[in-house]
């Protein structure tokens, strides 16, 4: 440690710079330079004036309370000043806090170890308030920059996400679209094998809705889509279960985490739901309400799945439940399909 002169206080009468809300954390050793540095932060319009003797407070401070900007002492009792700009930087991944240097030694060698420390700029002690304030002054500058460069980051990331989310919305009936619907199914495979869980596919395809639009009209049709469309969404009550429009009258359930068992509980369950809503069908051969078919596939992924593997399979296991007389689900992985278990 070396003593150090007090501040200079004869531009104390320089008026305050006229800052925002901005904290400063000093690091210093010396009782009366620290209080002399705090006066003249405060006298500058700094209201948040953090204190720290040594360079254990200094991190407990800087972690707790992240200041806007830190003066720093390179000779302190213990770790010296190089040593917390260096921990201070480590503590603040992908983030960034002016560290000014204060020091009364002049030389070269001390300003480049300062700033391969992590330091930003460098301070002779006595330090004069005029170049305090100047200080201070660029400092805010930098600082409202920053600030407003996250502020816009943040507005651009979230104009994004909606432009996503705008993107992977079907139209008409408010369900995920068919882009969606292939990004989500990769994700969740990809999760679904890292974690050693089960996924479930249900691709559905309304049944004989031809025959509905030739009867009762396109706009009449769109409205029925859209009802069941909601039908879809209220069945998908967990977080990550996902009711997509695949195209045309089809659509398709993701359900992550759902065993076989649980994929046929879903199936009968969505069945019943269709049926209890009676949407009215004009010209179908298998009564007068709506129904579908669908085909079921669940598997743990492993390294050989995919998802252009998946949709087939329940391509498959849906052309099955087709061809078994429609309104009921199939899935070839359990050699069952929803009738069987229909009360009589």
């Amino acid at each position: 440690m070396t003593s150090a002169q007090p501040i200079e206080t004869s531009a104390s009468l320089l008026p305050p710079i006229g800052m925002g809300p901005m904290s400063v954390l000093v690091v210093e050793d010396q009782d009366s330079v620290r209080a002399a540095l705090v006066g003249e932060l405060r006298h500058a319009g700094v209201s948040d004036v953090l204190e720290a003797p040594n360079g254990d407070v200094a991190l407990h401070l800087f972690k707790l309370r992240r200041p806007d900007l830190v003066l720093l002492d390179i000779r302190l009792p213990g770790n010296d000043g190089y040593w917390v700009a260096q921990q201070m930087r480590m503590a603040e991944p992908g983030d960034w806090t002016p560290i000014i240097f204060l020091s009364g030694l002049d030389n070269d060698l001390d300003v480049w170890r300062g700033i391969e420390a992590g330091g930003d700029d460098y301070l002779v002690k006595p330090v004069k308030p005029i170049v305090l304030v100047a200080k201070l002054r660029a400092m805010r500058r930098l600082l409202d920059m920053r600030r407003r460069l996250v502020g816009l980051t943040e507005e651009l990331h979230l104009a994004n996400q909606r432009l996503n989310e705008m993107v992977e919305v079907d139209a008409l009936t408010g369900l995920v679209n068919r882009r969606g619907f292939d990004r989500i199914l990769h994700s969740e495979i990809i999760a679904a094998r890292r974690d050693g869980t089960p996924l479930t596919l249900m691709l559905c395809d309304l049944d004989h809705f031809k025959r509905y639009n030739d009867t009762a009209g396109h706009v009449r049709g769109d409205g029925c889509l859209k009802e069941v469309a909601r039908v879809l969404h209220e069945v998908c009550v967990r977080p990550r279960d996902v009711a997509s429009r695949y195209g045309g009258e089809e659509f398709a359930l993701i359900l992550p985490s759902t065993p076989r068992s649980g994929a046929m509980t879903f199936a009968r369950a969505l069945g019943q739901l269709l049926r209890t809503r009676a949407i009215a069908h004009p010209d179908s051969p298998l009564g007068d309400v709506l129904t579908l078919s669908g085909g079921i596939t669940t598997c743990v992924p492993d390294e050989n799945t995919s998802a252009e593997g998946m949709i087939m399979r329940a391509d498959q296991a849906l052309y099955a439940a087709k061809a078994q007389g429609r309104d009921r689900f199939f899935s070839f992985e359990m050699q069952l399909d929803t009738v069987e278990q229909r009360p009589g």
